[in-house]
This record gives structure tokens, sequence and C-alpha cells, in this order.
């Protein structure tokens, strides 16, 4: 049975390589396989599972946060801000730069989509910066680093995924995510005023221009999105309101944004319900297809052969959590992380409970191990989501080269949160201790 149970994953992960859609794929493999070795009647049970996923109120707050981000890109929110900070710190060597982590930490807080911010951000500070004579790698590494933020820094929505997947409470796993998430955006600073200090022509700063509205311009347009944050992670850090319950704080925020900004057209308004049905359509989709996926490979024993093999590691627990990273990262160049949180992370997570592994640190682990994945050369998404929108001149080899320093960030940020696992729990045992758990 062990060797079927290998052919079965690995025909799944061919498959899934071969472009094939995923939640088919899931069932189609889950069908054959259980079909087989267990019996059509062995998928009675399948029914029951699916009911829990689609009761699951948690799970509720993915299409709402879904909602908030796409209304919001299309409110002109980001090219406001991104003009903004630009008056702010362009006058400093490295200042656009620095906008771009600004504003790209600023949308991961309000939006959390990924690949909405990258684009936005190519389209609109890319051709910026090279004006302004900013180098290539730096321009095209900052906006795909920046643009990525929105898979660690709440709300996220990987985040509430593996939350629910690994059974972490999804606030307690956004208030962890807090330290890691500004740790990075500081990180990205730091390096880009070394840098832009060390090669002043790689990003020089801009003649200085008097403009009396200024102080005005950056209050109206930072403290709409600054109240939106405080409006979702506030109600959820201080115990008032589940990540669920302020997911429609946020849905209803982004809509009073989007009209204050002028954009909240009937038009609009339709197609960000279209979007966010869409998406999260292929959501669920995909997690019934790893339910079923998961039922069967339980149900051949394949969660204790898994076990058996992680257990027996070189290094005991080390040994299974730097197996586990390395495997997530290499299947993040291939993999899409709905597909790793559901298919992969539920195997890890019960052996790294049974090691006695804290789950909401190791969560927030693979969240920003996929992040890293995403930016990766040569199959980080980020990357062709940039490449899709930079101008004619802006090579595929420019942003490899441009994004290595922030995956070289990345990583030393990994290996901080492995020595210094604090850094992820403190922030939830003092909101713990605070409201008197």
């Amino acid at each position: 049975m062990t060797a079927w149970i290998v052919l079965m994953f690995l025909g799944l992960m061919l498959m899934l390589m071969l472009g094939y859609p995923v939640a088919f794929t899931l069932g189609a493999i889950a069908l054959l396989f259980g079909g087989i070795f267990l019996g059509f009647d062995f998928f009675n049970l399948l029914p029951l599972r699916i009911w829990g996923v689609m009761t699951n109120f948690t799970l509720l707050a993915v299409p709402l946060f879904i909602f908030m981000g796409i209304v919001l890109d299309k409110s002109g929110l980001a090219e406001d801000l991104l003009e903004t900070m630009g008056l702010l710190f362009g006058r400093m060597r490295g200042g656009l730069a620095v906008s771009v982590v600004v504003v790209g930490a600023l949308l991961a807080a309000t939006t959390g989509v990924v690949g909405a911010t990258v684009v936005t951000m190519g389209i609109i500070a890319l051709p910026t910066m090279l004006k302004r004579n900013y180098s290539r790698q730096l321009s095209t590494g900052v906006i795909a680093a920046a643009g990525t933020l929105g898979q660690i820094i709440p709300p996220s929505i990987v985040l509430i995924l593996l939350g629910d997947v690994m059974g972490v409470p999804v606030g307690r796993l956004f208030i962890g995510a807090v330290v890691p998430g500004m740790l990075l955006v500081v990180l990205f600073l730091v390096y880009i005023s070394l840098y832009a200090w060390a090669k002043p022509e790689v990003a020089p700063a801009l003649i200085a221009e008097a403009d009396e509205k200024l102080l005005r311009k950056v209050c109206l347009t930072l403290l709409p999105p600054l109240l939106l944050v405080v409006g979702v992670l506030g109600s959820i850090f201080l115990g008032i309101a589940s990540p669920t319950e302020s997911a429609a704080v946020g849905a209803l925020g982004a809509l009073i944004l989007a009209a204050l900004h002028r954009q909240l057209s009937l038009d609009k308004l339709r197609a960000a319900m279209q979007l966010t049905t869409r998406l999260t359509s292929m959501v669920f989709m995909i997690l019934i297809g790893a339910t079923a996926f998961g039922l069967v490979f339980r149900g051949m024993g394949g969660d204790s052969l898994v076990l058996d093999v992680m257990t027996n590691l070189p290094g005991g627990t080390w040994g299974f959590l730097i197996v586990s990273m390395i495997l997530i990262f290499f299947l993040g160049f291939f993999l899409d992380f709905l597909q790793i949180c559901f298919i992969v992370v539920p195997i890890l997570a019960p052996i790294a409970a049974t090691l006695g592994v804290d789950l909401l640190w190791l969560a927030v682990l693979i969240a920003i191990n996929l992040q890293t994945s995403f930016l990766t050369p040569p199959f980080g998404f980020s990357l062709f989501y940039l490449k899709a929108v930079a101008p004619a001149e802006i090579r595929i080899q420019h942003i490899y080269r441009g994004i290595v320093p922030f995956i070289s960030i990345q990583i030393i940020t990994i290996m901080l949160l492995f020595m210094l696992p604090s850094l992820v729990t403190w922030l939830p045992d003092l909101m713990d201790r605070i409201h008197g758990l």
C-alpha cells in the first residue's frame, strides 16, 4: 500500500504541474484511488466533511476580505497613496523606493490581495521610478517584494486559510503575524536606505518641489486606510469582534472609502461582486477537492506513513521543521498557496502537533516561507505578475537580479523567527494577558 500512497501523491503533483484544474484534479485522483482501494461506499463520509467546510463561520471571512480588497483596488486608493508618499519621501535618496514599500505595507493591511497589489504598483510606480533614473533592478525588486507583503501582513487570506487548516484561532494568528510583518518592512527600508546611500546613482533624490498642500494631502490620503486598518485589526486585537465580523466591517469600510473617492458606481460594484464570487468559488472548490483527497489519503494510511517518515528524520523536531520548510519552499515554485494550504499543510500540521511544535509559530513561518517562494526565480508568481505589466525595456533578468536582496532579507527573517519564536508568540500572549485569558 505504501507504494500506491506515494504514487497517488506524485501523480497529483505531476497533474498540477502540467496545469490541470486544481479542484477537479484533486477530486479525480481521490475518486480513482479511493474507488480502487477503499470502495465507493467509503465516500459516504464525504458529504459530512463538505458540510463542515461550507458551514465554517471562520471561512466566511474569505469572501468578505476578497471583496474589501477588490473594492479598494478599484477605488484608486493605491494611486493616491503612491503619489502622496512619493512627494513625502521623494526628496531623500531612495525615497521613491521607500514610498513603494510603505504603500505596499498599507495596501497589504487593507487589501491582502497579492496579485492585485503587485500589478497595481507595477503599473503606477514602475514607470515613475524609471523616469526618475532609478535602476531597473532596484525598481522591479522593490515593487515585487512590497507587493507580496500581503501574504504575511494581516488581514491576509493565507493566514485565514492556514488558521482554519491548522486549527489555530485566526485572531491570534493575525496578532502573531504583526511583528514578523513589520520586521520585514523595516529590513526592506534599512536595505533600501543603505543601498541608496552607498550608490546614489541607482536611487537619486528628486528635485525639491514646494507643495503648500502636502500636509493636507498626506492626512487626507493616509488617514482613511489607517482608520480602516484600525477598524479591521483593532476590533480583532481588542476582542471586540471575531475575524469574520471584522471582515464585514472592512467590507463596509471599503465601500465607504470608494464612495469618498467617488468611485462607487453601480458598474464597479457589480464587477467587484462578480470577481469576488469567482475567486471565492475557486477557493471553496479547491477546498472541497482537497477534502476528498485528504479523506482518501488518510483512509489509505498516508498520514501514518508521513508521520513515520517525518518523526524518524535526523535531528528530531528541528529536522522535521527544516525539512518541512524546504519542502514548502520548493513546492511554492510550482504550486499556488491554495494548493499548499489544502494539500501539504493538513499532512504536516498533525505531525507538528504530535512533536509539540507551537502551531501558531509554525503557521507564521509557513506564511513567510510561501511569501519567499512567491518571489524566488524562476517560477515566482509575483515576478510574472510584474513582468506582465512592466514596460518593454524591463527584461525578466532585471526582475530576477533585483529580487535577490529581498529574498535574502526574507530568509534572514525566517532564520530570526526560528531562533526567536517569541517574535511571533509575544504579542498574542500579551493580548491574552490583557484580556485575562
